[in-house]
């Protein structure tokens, strides 16, 4: 695997790295294991404040930390500059909160004193996709940093200067060594490194081939891990809906990062009242976004983040006309030199359409007739996926009892989708298992030790709970 800086807007090498060696590993698997027993008596307050001054770092370098991200893989200077921000935001709120989260949990028992301690496990080893590049690794890293897991990232190959700068933060900070090691490693490399007997779980953000590869392995090793792939998500917008509000969020919601979220809406799922105004409003939408330089405040559409997303996204779009698709709009070459793909919509796909069960990521619409809220919410269920989805309706209680109903491990009512780090993420079916972010995300790779203490034993009182 050639881990190298490709800029997506003019095709340039920027930089490239060479793969960390097995003495790397080695030393920063001792390192780690050091670190971990080292962490397990210093005070979390401690944790905390190296946690506040990574934040206060990466807001004092947010230019260039985004400026990083833009060249690694093409994301809208704009966006990229939210993207330290959020992350900036995220530490804060670990930092704020996690000592608190973290207290033991009183159990009522006819026991006697009995709690739940939350202690760390050990080193984490986590696989992080390009298409957030400091965002995707700031999720793990400030709740196990907090914990007092030591952590080891294997970046995505196609963003290495985005993995080099967060590390750099993170020791800046002053944070202990291998609290944060990135190494350039291959799959296999990977493997070994989840087998050895000082790491203690996998957290991975990529594709559900990506997940399946590194599941097994986990499972294999007895290795707890939590998984958060793709997914097909699902914006249904509902007879009574406001179109207005609707049309104010549904181009972003595809567009944004040039369509590479795993939680961008994919499906639009349309009340056939408002089907035919929807699909005119959103080809006028799609119509507006400007192709250029990201670097360049006023570009509107990035380039895809590589060649390799490109080529693949142009194949699923062929294989969905071919099978009977209609191109509403786009689907044209545009005239720069970089990885751009037009903003395009497709409809008429009925559930034979390989389009139909495939995630495609970048700025695709496929759109959907429902005649009725069950009719929608049989679509945006048949999917093998289930990460999150948007529901656009008359009223939030309406909206409610549809998001219910739906698949997934995220619903937003009447809003865009957004993260938080007070909010949990995560998936269901082959969007993966386990939550990242808030208490849930916190907990993750943590030892929930019972505790029952008494002054003296009764087994007389117990004698049916003994075994």
């Amino acid at each position: 695997m050639a881990y190298k800086t490709i800029n997506p807007f003019n095709n340039e090498v920027v930089k490239e790295y060479d793969n960390a060696t097995k003495e790397d590993i080695n030393k920063t698997l001792e390192i780690d294991d050091k670190l971990y027993h080292q962490f397990k008596k210093q005070p979390i307050s401690e944790r905390a404040a190296i946690l506040h001054k990574i934040a206060d770092l990466m807001r004092k370098n947010e230019d260039d930390l985004a400026k990083t991200m833009v060249l690694d893989m093409g994301k809208l200077i704009g966006e990229a500059k939210g993207e330290v921000e959020l992350c900036a935001l995220i530490a804060d709120y670990f930092a704020d909160n996690a000592e608190n989260l973290l207290k033991p949990t009183p159990i009522k028992s006819g026991a006697g004193d009995a709690w739940v301690e939350k202690q760390s496990t050990g080193t984490i080893m986590m696989v992080e996709p390009w298409n957030f590049p400091y965002y995707q690794i700031m999720r793990v890293f400030a709740p196990n940093f907090m914990v007092g897991n030591p952590m080891i990232l294997k970046h995505a190959s196609n963003t290495p200067g985005s993995a080099v700068a967060f590390e750099k933060v993170v020791n800046d900070a002053g944070a202990p060594e291998g609290s944060l090691t990135n190494l350039f490693l291959s799959y296999d490399q990977v493997s070994d490194i989840i087998a050895d007997d000082r790491i203690q779980g996998v957290a991975l953000t990529g594709s559900e081939r990506g997940g399946q590869s590194v599941n097994k392995v986990a499972g294999e090793n007895l290795k707890k891990s939590t998984m958060e792939l793709g997914g097909t998500d699902a914006f249904i917008v509902t007879s009574d809906a406001d179109i207005d509000q609707v049309m104010s969020v549904a181009a972003k919601a595809r567009i944004y990062n040039a369509g590479q979220v795993c939680t961008s809406s994919k499906r639009f799922i349309v009340a056939d009242n408002l089907y035919n105004e929807f699909v005119d409003r959103l080809t006028k939408k799609f119509a507006e976004f400007k192709p250029g330089d990201p670097m360049d405040p006023t570009t509107t559409l990035a380039p895809m983040s590589s060649a390799r997303a490109k080529d693949k996204l142009t194949e699923q779009v062929n294989e969905a006309v071919k099978a009977g698709a209609k191109v509403q709009f786009g689907n044209k070459p545009i005239d720069l030199p970089g990885q751009f793909f037009m903003p395009t919509i497709l409809t008429d796909i009925d559930s034979k359409n390989p389009a139909y069960s495939k995630e495609m990521f970048g700025p695709v619409a496929q759109v959907y007739k429902a005649a009725s809220d069950e009719e929608a919410i049989d679509i945006a269920n048949d999917s093998n996926y289930g990460l999150g989805g948007i529901v656009f309706s008359g009223s939030k209680e309406h909206g409610a009892e549809v998001a219910k109903q739906i698949e997934t491990g995220m619903v937003f009512v009447n809003t865009f989708m957004f993260t938080l780090p007070e909010l949990p993420f995560g998936g269901v079916k082959k969007s993966g298992f386990g939550r990242e972010m808030s208490s849930l995300g916190l907990e993750a790779f943590v030892n929930e030790k019972l505790i029952v203490a008494v002054d003296k034993p009764d087994l007389n009182n117990l004698a049916g709970g003994l075994f």
